[in-house]
């Protein structure tokens, strides 16, 4: 099995993120990708993150449609930030047999050495990287080639996606329009339960 984890803060999900995760899944054959919402991000203030149970359910509903996705509370389960390495040591006990791949934006790639133990977790994990802004191609292959001696890095084409959590919980504090941003289902739940006001 090929499996792919996609991690973040999900405040909210938005159609980039599902564009990324399809784009990842079929250029590299993924069985499943598992989507981990972050608990306390190492990288975001977690201070606009709205309940924990608004961030999941959005994600279900988002999802709920894909095929081979689904939603893992691992990171939300446990009381302590969110450091990729302990849910790549999470994935990697539970499926001992997957080929395991852990999606990441550009952005972050061009930060990769900085993270909590980042040469445990490509021991663990291939780093399957999308492109974020036109024209960043080359950064990125410069940083992967520097990385490449700690694991495998892969940078998987994806079209760019124009979408942004902190642009959508701008737009909807400011009663703008966002809903061609997001999944129909998870717009539903954000008016019906008041959500970024």
């Amino acid at each position: 099995m090929k499996t792919g984890i996609f991690g973040g803060s999900f405040n909210p999900v938005h159609n980039g993120h599902i564009h990324l995760a399809e784009s990842v899944r079929d250029s590299l054959g993924l069985d499943r990708v598992i989507f981990v919402p972050s608990k306390i991000s190492p990288h975001k203030s977690s201070a606009e993150y709205v309940p924990e149970i608004h961030r999941i359910k959005m994600l279900e509903l988002a999802v709920a449609e894909e095929k081979n996705f689904e939603v893992s509370r691992y990171e939300l389960n446990c009381e302590r930030i969110s450091y990729s390495i302990y849910t790549a040591e999470h994935f990697r006990e539970k499926f001992p047999e997957d080929e395991l791949y852990m999606l990441i934006g550009s952005d972050m790639l061009l930060s990769f050495d900085t993270w909590h133990r980042f040469r445990d977790i490509m021991k663990l994990v291939t780093l399957a990287v999308v492109s974020r802004e036109k024209g960043d191609c080359q950064l990125i292959s410069e940083k992967a080639d520097e990385l490449s001696q700690f694991g495998r890095i892969i940078i998987c084409p994806v079209s760019p996606f124009p979408a942004s959590s902190t642009e959508i919980r701008k737009k909807i504090r400011e009663n703008e329009n966002y809903t061609c941003y997001l999944n129909k289902n998870v717009v539903q739940y954000i008016t019906s339960n008041n959500l970024y006001k």
